[in-house]
């Protein structure tokens, strides 16, 4: 179990943390592995910033705390899969979370399929299912902020079949309906998946199509992802 003093803060200031174990730290927050109300929990806690004035840090943090559980809902309420948020403390700024189990990170998937020898053309139908899901989180205005294959599970049913995919950790996402944050937002993704997944340019060509068929705004969100991408050529080529 992870102590309160190896957290970063007291027993009496973050009560929710007792009997969690830590799993995950990054530089905006730390994930544990929890129990709340019986139910298999993630937390997630975004601790103080100690460089930051103490009531800048924490009007900021709250203020980022309420954009990812906005996002999540969000996306919810639009049909698309995302963990359950069963609880949100605004004192500790932590988040409790559906646990997603018996689930592979999309990473996982395509790499143990090109590990295996598998064609690209058998990842195909995933690839339209991330492009039709991501289209429906655009139209709602969400921008996760740190797309990547890494952030998105598949659930294993019972029989062995692949069931739904889940997004997960929307920590940098926010509300926007301009096309050049969605450009930006698909831009990460296809940095990420490319660098990834080597030799799939196929595949998230594959995906993106998916992406303009399932939404009307695609268009302008393609054309921002061009320039993105020409801006990014221009800084490679300038160093």
């Amino acid at each position: 179990m992870a102590s309160m003093e190896a957290a970063g803060g007291s027993p009496a200031a973050l009560p929710c943390l007792h009997s969690a174990r830590i799993i995950k730290q990054g530089a905006e927050a730390r994930v544990y592995r929890s129990r709340f109300l019986g139910r298999s929990t993630i937390i997630k806690e975004r601790f103080p910033k100690r460089y930051r004035h103490p009531t800048l840090d924490e009007k900021l943090t709250r203020r980022r705390t309420a954009q990812e559980v906005r996002s999540i809902l969000r996306c919810r309420k639009a049909g698309i899969n995302t963990p359950v948020v069963f609880f949100v403390d605004y004192t500790t700024n932590c988040i409790f979370l559906e646990e997603i189990t018996n689930s592979i990170t999309v990473r996982e998937h395509v790499a143990s399929a090109q590990a295996s020898g598998q064609s690209v053309e058998s990842l195909h139908s995933l690839a339209d299912r991330i492009g039709q899901i991501l289209a429906k989180m655009h139209d709602e205005d969400v921008v996760h902020g740190d797309l990547t294959t890494s952030n998105m599970l598949l659930v294993n049913e019972d029989d062995g079949k692949q069931g739904k995919l889940v997004l997960i950790d929307f920590g940098l996402s926010y509300i926007s309906a301009l096309p050049e944050d969605k450009g930006v937002d698909m831009y990460v993704l296809e940095k990420a998946f490319l660098s990834t997944h080597p030799n799939t340019e196929v595949l998230f060509e594959r995906l993106l199509k998916s992406y303009t068929a399932a939404s009307k705004k695609a268009p302008a969100v393609i054309k921002k992802l061009d320039e993105v991408r020409l801006r990014g050529r221009k800084r490679s080529m300038v160093g």
